[in-house]
């Protein structure tokens, strides 16, 4: 008796569930998906190009190491300075390209990846490099002799580290945009380098092929600025559609 009454309180504990979630599905139809953001389904483009040279190119100005004979010893051949090079082609490398203006309020987290400055062969690698506020800036050293790094901002705090051989590498951060820094070793006056600081993602470094791309650019209105350490800084306006990439090409004389 006991059985059957269980039986009977469970089958009608049952068709009770069923006939709810029947009445609940009829009563209230599926959601239809959200809509994505406008952020998300806006489609970014890009600006490329190359960087030109016309003229008379500049005669290459040996550097001479004889200062340290450590830094003699690791070269089998001539070095030169690397302002003011051109490429075979006549185009220019180590040029700087970068969105000088057009991004509003628009906020961009720096990489947690460092940007890293090498001392190879007594000279600094890379000649020009591009880095965000924030972003940890890394300098590590392979050479068997004393270095000097001094970093001479004006925006940015300035600072000066030796790093003699075998030390390990140190990291520094910038905290404001800044375009461009110089540096150079105090121990040997022919290192010199340049450091570009955005708030932004977007800048290059031109290199043998006198190419950049500046990609992930959303649509809007901007002023491309292209920096050398020889010939000066030029700039353009571009207006970029979404998704649309567009050629912007510089020439220096």
């Amino acid at each position: 008796m006991i059985s059957k009454n269980r039986f009977l309180l469970s089958a009608g504990v049952c068709g009770w569930l069923v006939a709810g979630l029947l009445s609940s599905a009829l009563a209230s139809p599926p959601s239809a998906p959200r809509p994505q953001s406008e952020s998300a389904s806006a489609a970014t483009g890009a600006v490329t190009g190359q960087i030109l040279f016309e003229g008379t190119r500049p005669k290459p100005r040996r550097i001479l190491m004889n200062a340290d004979p450590v830094c003699v010893s690791l070269h089998h051949g001539p070095v030169y300075y690397q302002d003011g090079q051109v490429n075979a082609d006549g185009t220019l490398p180590n040029v700087f390209v970068y969105i000088q203006s057009g991004l509003g309020n628009r906020h961009f987290q720096p990489p947690s990846t460092p940007v890293v400055l090498d001392q190879q062969g007594c000279m600094y690698v890379p000649h020009v490099l591009g880095i965000m506020v924030g972003q940890p800036l890394k300098v590590v050293s392979h050479d068997p002799t004393t270095h000097n790094i001094h970093i001479m901002s004006k925006l940015n705090r300035p600072w000066n580290q030796s790093q003699p051989p075998g030390a390990p590498p140190f990291i520094k951060r910038f905290t404001r945009p800044e375009i461009m820094i110089p540096v150079q070793c105090n121990e040997h006056p022919w290192m010199h380098a340049y450091i570009g600081v955005t708030s932004n993602p977007f800048y290059a470094v031109t290199g043998a092929t006198g190419r950049y791309t500046l990609r992930g650019l959303p649509p809007g209105h901007y002023t491309v600025a292209a920096w050398t350490a020889t010939f000066g800084t030029q700039k353009q306006e571009v207006t970029l559609r979404p998704g649309q990439t567009v050629t912007l090409n510089f020439t220096f004389r």
